[in-house]
């Protein structure tokens, strides 16, 4: 790890989601550094940094969402174009984790995506890595540098708790998902549902039962990520179908894959819950809203570069 020889903070942003530094730039109360990123003719990336980043801690907010490759790759090019400009520490803060669904061989000749993302990360030159709830925790496993594994639920739980909910039941659209729920639930005073499903492809899921009660109550379904929408607007569907009253969608991350806009359009649910870790374009749904974590994460930056904890001022689940 290089020498961090000056008291310095530089934040730059990659073309992921400008929006999500600059929030977390006017937070911190540090500008976004001048940098270049453009495209060869041929879609080659071309990066070139217009200030001096000698020995100074630099902290590169990228997201690898969608177009995912272009991101990744965008990443690791501007890793490598700080390290070779001598800077003293860097941290790629991806706001969200992409290719973490693969994080084992589950069957035979499949790759371990996300171990391939943690090789590259560190090979291209980063000291640290700073994200926001990983699709699998585990993958924190893969790197031997420091990983900050930061949780939404905070800031959505604070949005949740404004709603004043009555009659609340949290329900989790998967089994994968009652830590999450329980957590959230304990929180809120509110029981705890699951919605008991299948899958049947990585798009289409089939919906068994409810586990839990619904009948009358206000559901709060709670998830890692939307991203065709399958599993929650069905989860929805089928506690509709069980009696239940309003319900509110409260996820981390929007990524809106094919037809998620139009399923979630096409839902029972009242609200939909996101926070900004994801841009969202102009194709959002009807009943989006926006929570943002640039506050945590601008927090988050502050304390690593303070030497301060970060673990014990944002809690997991």
């Amino acid at each position: 790890m290089a020498a961090v020889t000056s008291d310095q903070i530089s934040l730059l942003s990659g073309r992921a989601h400008p929006e999500f530094a600059a929030s977390v730039s006017k937070h911190i109360g540090i500008p976004l550094l001048d940098v270049r990123v453009a495209d060869f003719p041929d879609r080659e990336i071309d990066i070139k940094i217009h200030e001096d980043v000698r020995g100074s801690d630099c902290y590169v907010i990228q997201p690898t969402c969608p177009p995912v490759n272009d991101n990744w790759v965008e990443l690791l090019l501007l890793i490598d174009t700080l390290r070779r400009a001598s800077a003293g520490r860097i941290t790629a803060v991806l706001p969200y984790y992409g290719y973490a669904r693969k994080d084992r061989k589950d069957e035979g000749r499949v790759p371990i995506s996300a171990k391939v993302v943690a090789n590259t990360l560190v090979a291209s030159g980063v000291d640290r890595v700073l994200t926001v709830d990983m699709h699998a925790a585990q993958i924190q496993g893969f790197y031997d540098i420091p990983v900050d594994h930061l949780y939404a639920k905070p800031a959505l739980l604070e949005r949740l708790q404004s709603l004043n909910i009555e009659n609340p039941v949290v329900v989790t659209p998967d089994a994968g998902g009652v830590k999450m729920a329980r957590s959230y639930a304990k929180i809120l005073g509110a029981d705890l549902a699951i919605v008991d499903k299948r899958r049947i492809s990585g798009s289409e899921i089939a919906v068994e039962h409810v586990i839990g009660d619904v009948q009358g109550r206000n559901a709060i379904i709670v998830d890692d990520m939307i991203s065709t929408a399958g599993s929650i607007t069905e989860a929805a569907r089928v506690l509709k179908a069980n009696g239940a009253k309003d319900i509110t969608i409260s996820v981390t991350h929007g990524v809106f894959c094919g037809p998620a806009v139009e399923r979630l359009n096409a839902c029972p649910a009242e609200r939909i819950l996101v926070t900004d870790t994801n841009p969202f374009g102009g194709n959002v749904p009807d009943r989006l809203e926006v929570v943002s974590i640039a506050p945590m994460v601008a927090q988050a930056i502050r304390n690593i570069h303070d030497s301060k904890s970060v673990s014990s001022l944002f809690g997991g689940y």
